[in-house]
């Protein structure tokens, strides 16, 4: 089964891979991540888990993988992580790179080779492609303005300088001198309004200083016809097209590769030994010097591209500098470089209501994901149905839970385990019930003639040949979701089997069943390896198959076409092991927990333990105190010490009124209903009444003005937010007791029902992470407060429904609506 071990990392080769001729040979990169932080879980997903789980893919089908990645150690975020914690940039990348190396193996990360780029090899080939560059005069000097620091006696590079975005209607106040982080733009220093030195936060000035420029207008038509052919060939995602679109629209300009630093790789030019490459000319170089430690026959990946594809996966702020620059740099070289193939591209991870950032510390980081306690297999599986693919997506720990809890614990796990269960049943003892297999798979002659098998088999057939197609194309998503189908499936299998009643009444059908259900369990093993590996590596120590052997989904051995026969998976007489639950729930106060513990940013967090570490012991203390002088430092013969009964003050014992509670969020009580039955007023031709549930036993009826945007048909068994504390209204004489919450486009020609997950529970309340507290029993109409309330609910631009900018939350995930973004909300 592709690669199982647990960590797939380097150490556990033995021979390196090379090209075989007339095989399929991919070469798949992530992106490089930079060395000054832990990556958080944005990072994961956007690069080394992508990547990890196409590589796991290909070696499933057979095809002749290496998967390369490393940390970018050079430039100057290293030099001023090197600043910030008083050591020298070699200290600061060993320290890091462990910490990368450890997370990604925790993650089962499968490289082949993890490596760095602060290393000898990156020097050499980074400077023979250099070379190359300057004999094919693809090389300019100029002279450029540059900020300069009088203070600390340097040039600021980059990453040195923060100051105002210049991009008209941004105005970021914390842009980096290379790009504004807000807007995405890429800038120069002398751009910035008001630039302040990172060191020492005094404005630096201008001053002239020479650089070597890559001709990036010279090799333009070189560049189209790479783009034009391959955009195509390769199924470019579509953000990584608009981007590289969008940098060729405004017109290619002379690109600086060079940079005033200490730590990079030197520059082999006479007139500039005082200087080293630009970070971003010599990183994705690390990909081909990170390959030449894996084999010194690195050329034979690298430099053939008739035999081999070259896949690279990548957050979206990454896109030029892969489908433009760096291939301007190969293109110049003059050389048969092994040209990237397909970019797989992903949007931005948020978290619960903010942005993911390394730099200041917000976020799930992945030595945090480690110390939750909850299986790395989850983590895999959670990121990947969120993986950010067209969009930038959400994490909440309620969402979290609901996947964990409804998909892989009520699907996946409860049909893996029922079937493997029944089949371990001794019927000969008495906890057996008379049912079950010893724990060996039953013989089922006649299969493909039992008529629900066989329909079955062909479901599963044409699932598979789907996942196929989607994985081929690299829809991961995609392919997780359709591998998730094939377990439904095999649950609803199992339901109209009613195997538990066959036992008795037709033992030959319900060994066809278990037989063919046990096959599904491994086949499911197989699909979900890519994603999920240490899952995989359960169900067959369960299933009582040897973890080492490669199962393969193979086009040559017929392992595909098998999937119409999944009996034929596992041999009759197979003794299976142990089963066992593969998956735990996760419950409310775990959530919770979480949520309380990564609020914030990493620097609140450490503060916030030190405050409750300072206040525990200030009460031990006082405890002390008390004990002390209420014995006269005598304590009493048993050793214990009487609770006194606590006495109330005057204002405790008798509260005062309270005033009137802040007009917010909290005092609406928003619902999770279902509407059980719509039907048109009789009375009114733009109103509909329908009855909802929302968890009261008793259904609510409601009247909405929804006819002219909604058809009936769609209002019918459908879950909706639930406003439930209006004061009751009668209209057209028949009273409303609660509002239905809609989103309205900016011209009211568009209007749809705000609607929270499926798998959200009818009647639990709608939240709003940050406002907690009770709502009113019943809205006062004369206190505006819904008035007040609604004036700042609306849509976002990823159609999630907000309060200000916080997301109408439930235990299942966010509230969403299908296609209005900037809508108001009532």
């Amino acid at each position: 089964m592709g690669d199982l071990s647990s960590s797939g990392c380097a150490a556990d080769r033995k021979v390196p891979k090379l090209p075989i001729p007339g095989k399929r040979n991919i070469l798949i990169t992530s992106a490089l991540p930079y060395v000054n932080n832990v990556p958080h879980l944005g990072n994961i997903i956007g690069c080394v888990l992508s990547a990890d789980v196409y590589a796991r893919y290909c070696r499933l089908r057979g095809y002749n993988t290496i998967y390369i990645c490393g940390t970018d150690e050079y430039g100057t975020a290293t030099e001023t992580k090197a600043l910030e914690e008083n050591c020298t940039p070699q200290q600061i990348c060993d320290k890091y790179h462990a910490i990368h190396k450890e997370v990604y193996d925790w993650f089962n990360i499968s490289f082949d080779e993890f490596g760095r780029t602060s290393t000898p090899q990156q020097t050499e080939v980074c400077q023979a492609i250099f070379m190359k560059l300057l004999e094919n005069n693809w090389l300019s000097e100029n002279t450029m303005q540059q900020l300069y620091c009088d203070t600390c006696k340097r040039f600021l590079a980059d990453r040195l300088v923060e100051g105002v975005c210049p991009t008209q209607g941004c105005n970021y106040d914390s842009a980096r001198g290379d790009q504004c982080e807000k807007c995405g733009k890429l800038l120069n220093p002398t751009e910035l309004q008001d630039p302040k030195c990172k060191v020492c936060q005094n404005t630096p000035r201008i001053r002239d200083t020479n650089h070597l420029f890559l001709e990036l207008p010279l090799l333009k038509d070189k560049l189209e016809e790479y783009i034009n052919h391959m955009s195509v060939a390769g199924s470019w995602s579509q953000n990584a097209i608009q981007s590289t679109n969008a940098w060729l629209k405004e017109g290619l300009r002379p690109r600086c590769i060079t940079r005033d630093l200490k730590w990079g790789v030197p520059v082999p030019h006479d007139n500039f030994k005082d200087k080293v490459f630009y970070v971003w000319f010599d990183a994705p170089i690390g990909y081909v010097s990170i390959t030449s430690c894996y084999t010194s026959e690195w050329e034979k990946w690298w430099k053939n591209p008739e035999n081999v594809e070259l896949y690279q996966f990548m957050g979206k702020d990454n896109v030029p500098f892969h489908t433009v620059m760096f291939p301007s740099t190969l293109l110049g070289t003059g050389e048969n470089w092994t040209m990237m193939k397909t970019i797989s591209v992903t949007e931005y991870l948020n978290y619960e209501a903010g942005k993911f950032s390394k730099s200041k510390g917000v976020g799930v980081f992945g030595n945090d994901a480690k110390d939750t306690n909850i299986p790395v297999e989850v983590w895999r599986y959670y990121l990947l149905t969120n993986r950010p693919e067209v969009s930038d997506t959400l994490f909440t720990w309620a969402d979290l839970q609901a996947k964990l809890n409804s998909e892989l614990l009520n699907n996946l796990g409860n049909f893996i385990n029922r079937v493997l269960s029944f089949i371990a049943k001794d019927p000969a003892l008495e906890d057996g019930k008379g049912v079950g297999y010893c724990s060996v798979i039953p013989e089922a002659p006649g299969a493909e003639s039992h008529p629900l098998t066989k329909t079955f088999g062909e479901t599963v057939g044409d699932y598979v040949q789907q996942y196929l197609e989607a994985m081929e194309k690299v829809k991961l998503k995609l392919g997780l979701k359709i591998a998730m189908a094939i377990s439904g499936e095999g649950n609803a299998y199992l339901q109209e089997s009613k195997f538990w009643k066959l036992y008795k009444e037709d033992y030959h059908s319900c060994s066809v069943v278990l037989k063919t259900a046990a096959g599904l369990v491994y086949l499911l093993a197989c699909l979900l390896e890519p994603f999920m590996p240490s899952f995989s590596l359960e169900v067959l120590k369960q299933l009582n198959l040897p973890t080492e052997t490669q199962v393969l989904l193979s086009d040559e051995k017929g392992d595909i076409e098998r999937a119409r026969r999944p009996w034929e998976f596992l041999p009759a007489g197979h003794k299976i092991g142990t089963p066992e639950p593969l998956f735990k729930e996760l419950t409310d106060e775990e959530v919770e927990l979480f949520r309380q513990k990564f609020a914030g940013s990493q620097a609140d967090r450490i503060l916030k333990a030190e405050a409750e570490a300072k206040e525990l012991a200030e009460k031990l203390q006082k405890t002390e105190v008390s004990v002390s002088r209420a014995y006269g430092n005598r304590v009493p013969k048993d050793g214990r010490v009487k609770k006194q009964r606590p006495t109330k003050s005057a204002a405790e014992a008798k509260p005062k009124a309270s005033a009137e509670a802040e007009i917010s969020i909290c005092r609406l009580d928003i619902r999770v209903g279902l509407i059980t039955k719509a039907q048109k007023h009789p009375d009114a031709d733009s109103l509909y009444v329908e009855e909802i549930d929302v968890g009261e036993g008793q259904p609510r009826t409601v009247v909405s003005g929804l006819v002219k945007y909604i058809p009936l048909e769609d209002m019918q068994n459908r879950k909706v937010c639930v406003l439930c504390n209006l004061k009751p209204a009668t209209m057209r004489g028949i009273k409303s007791q609660a509002m239905v919450l809609a989103a309205s486009s900016s011209d009211h020609s568009k209007v749809e029902l705000v609607e929270p997950p499926q798998s959200a529970h009818v009647g639990e309340r709608v939240t709003f992470p940050g406002f907690e507290g009770s709502p009113d029993d019943v809205l006062n109409p004369k206190k505006k407060v819904w008035e007040t309330v609604q004036l700042d609910l609306h849509t976002d631009k990823e159609l999630v429904a907000c309060y200000k900018d916080v997301p109408f939350s439930t235990s299942a995930g966010v509230c969403k609506v299908s296609s209005i973004c900037g809508g108001t909300i009532k």
